[in-house]
């Protein structure tokens, strides 16, 4: 019998990959991995080693979710070494519980090895602490995706009126819907957000709007997925304390000279 480890790979900077995850990495017999994991990571596999891509789109799958838990059990009864590697952190959207739960019904020993979510990597690098003393003493990590649920209005209400910040991931395809459930439950129209785009690298890219200008903001930057989403006062931090931007520019201008 072989062993999964699923991993989390970082947000994006090659540089945040976790020394365990490397570890996993190099070891493996075979990998599964994500459309968000970066060749730079990949590099670290061994040259015997299988690369399988699963990458999931917005409404394209490459591979189904059942699909790859299969290919998890299949590949360890054959006794190899198995690398399930993911963008950010296997148990922050990451799918890693349902991976780890058919893992366990089989009885096919795994680990979990955390990685960098993006909620908070991606918002560092544009400058904003996702709590601050002066502006926010807590933050809700939500999914983008629309679902209604018998208690849906509930839950927006408590995200919309009892979160100091929240952070959303794949939430572009219903930025119109999430716009409307926050202002509908008393999100102040005024309220500083934040789009991030391709957080952690070199395409990062950062705009600051309004609550009450998500949508507008989508389409006049056309906004694409992979973009994370930030709203609450510390999004007003952005513009003195984004680091990276600056860096990016100090390194543009170096290579320029």
């Amino acid at each position: 019998m072989g062993k999964v480890f699923i991993v989390g790979a970082g947000p994006g900077d090659p540089d945040l990959l976790t020394v365990k995850a490397m570890k996993a990495i190099q070891k493996a017999d075979v990998i599964l991995y994500d459309r968000l994991v970066s060749k730079e990571i990949l590099q670290y596999a061994g040259e015997e080693a299988d690369l399988i891509y699963c990458g999931k789109l917005p409404d394209f799958h490459i591979m189904k979710q059942d699909t790859i838990n299969r290919f998890l059990v299949k590949y360890a009864k054959k006794g190899k070494t198995v690398v399930r590697l993911k963008g950010g952190d296997p148990f922050v959207f990451g799918r890693g519980g349902e991976e780890a739960e058919a893992l366990a019904q089989n009885a096919i020993p795994f680990e979990i090895v955390p990685g960098i979510t993006s909620g908070i990597a991606a918002a560092a690098y544009a400058g904003i602490p996702v709590t601050h003393r002066e502006a926010s003493s807590n933050v809700a990590f939500v999914t983008g995706h629309y679902k209604q649920e018998d208690d849906f209005e509930e839950k927006w209400k408590a995200l919309a009126t009892g979160i100091d910040t929240l952070v959303i991931y794949m939430g572009i395809k219903n930025i119109r819907q999430i716009e409307r459930m926050l202002l509908e439950n008393g999100r102040d129209a005024g309220t500083p957000a934040a789009f991030i785009h391709w957080g952690t690298t070199d395409r990062q890219k950062t705009v600051v709007c309004t609550v009450g200008t998500l949508s507008d903001t989508v389409i006049k930057e056309e906004i694409k997925n992979p973009s994370l989403i930030v709203i609450g006062d510390v999004v007003n931090y952005h513009c003195k304390l984004d680091w990276y931007a600056s860096e990016q520019k100090n390194l543009d201008l170096s290579e320029a000279l």
